[in-house]
């Protein structure tokens, strides 16, 4: 027992530390590191800034392909696959000469973040945690402070090498491929995974079957298959709440700063004054995902899950509200706490 539980813990650490430098190595960090590459290459910044866009637009479309992949080779391959994918698309920001070469790694990068890191880490620790609210809390809290530290570790590496930025592409994909390998060596084989997973299963039955019908935290005695949960109206509402919690992301992450920085200059505020109190709105407000998720991973298997969804889309609302017309330090603090909350909750 206590091996196993010791095998859970250190599978929580790894899969955590793999989407901390996932995160980090991608969304985390291309936006500080291609001015650099942009200097260096004569790109346009038009469409150099287009490799977000080519990595979202990939990292979404692939997101069924991991699935496929596990029932096909299993976690470990599936894993191992991703870290290649994904090591393959950071290696080729790495040797970018042309344009047609960096949308190539970003496309990889967004591949490889799905293959090694969203679906494998959500797979495992579902199977292996009959309550789930706190690891996941766990897993991506790191996954939002990988987005915090990637800023950081690109300006460290690139400082001390003086700006090569191809170099801190080259260390990243070494160390996303190492702990890639170490995680997939941890989850072994099929036939351990499948083991826990039933045990865990058994576990949430029995509980769910005893719990009170008033219960404050509703939970299935139901084996749901993939056929069934698509005949329920429950699937769409969450799968709409995903796509506005992403389309929230990206909106912020987009245009928050700039539009922050139009309304300062607007108000007779310096052009780089504006565009600073915006980055640090944006960095408050990734604070505030990571703080959000780690909360919810407490809260969660005391809060109903569909409380905490509603909360979490009003936040939304409120912060996006918020921002379009964050004229007063208020309306910026309301801006970078709804939507900060609101993304980190909605996500567990």
């Amino acid at each position: 027992m206590a091996s196993t539980d010791l095998r859970r813990i250190s599978l929580l650490a790894g899969f955590s530390l793999l989407l901390f430098l996932i995160t980090a190595s991608t969304y985390g960090s291309l936006g500080v590191v291609l001015p650099a590459m942009i200097g260096e290459l004569g790109w346009s910044f038009e469409k150099a800034f287009l490799g977000f866009s080519v990595l979202g637009v990939f990292t979404g479309a692939s997101s069924w392909l991991p699935a496929i992949l596990i029932r096909r080779i299993g976690v470990r391959g599936t894993l191992l696959l991703g870290s290649a994918v994904l090591g393959a698309g950071l290696l080729g920001f790495a040797g970018s000469e042309s344009i047609a070469r960096y949308y190539v790694g970003a496309a990889l990068c967004g591949i490889g973040f799905q293959m090694a890191a969203l679906i494998p880490g959500t797979h495992v620790l579902s199977a292996l945690y009959r309550k789930r609210a706190l690891p996941f809390g766990i897993y991506f809290t790191f996954g939002s402070l990988g987005g915090v530290a990637g800023p950081w570790m690109a300006l460290m590496i690139m400082g001390a090498t003086d700006d090569n930025w191809r170099i801190y592409w080259m260390v990243q994909a070494v160390l996303a491929c190492v702990v890639g390998v170490i995680c997939a060596a941890l989850v072994g084989g099929s036939k351990w995974l499948a083991q826990a997973a039933h045990e865990v299963d058994v576990e949430v039955e029995q509980a769910a079957r005893a719990a009170p019908a008033d219960a404050r935290v509703y939970r299935t005695a139901r084996e749901w298959t993939v056929r069934a949960a698509l005949r329920t109206p429950q699937f769409y509402v969450l799968v709409a709440a995903y796509f506005t919690h992403l389309l929230t992301g990206v909106t912020v992450a987009s245009v928050s700063v700039s539009h922050i920085a139009e309304i300062g200059v607007a108000t007779g505020m310096a052009a780089a004054a504006a565009a600073a109190i915006g980055a640090k709105m944006l960095s408050l407000e990734s604070l505030m995902q990571t703080l959000a998720r780690l909360g919810g991973g407490f809260i969660g298997d005391r809060i109903d899950p569909k409380w905490l969804l509603v909360g979490a889309q009003a936040m939304l609302v409120a912060g996006l509200v918020a921002l379009g017309a964050a004229t007063t330090l208020p309306m910026m603090l309301l801006y970078a706490v709804g939507t900060g909350v609101g993304f980190g909750l909605t996500v567990l």
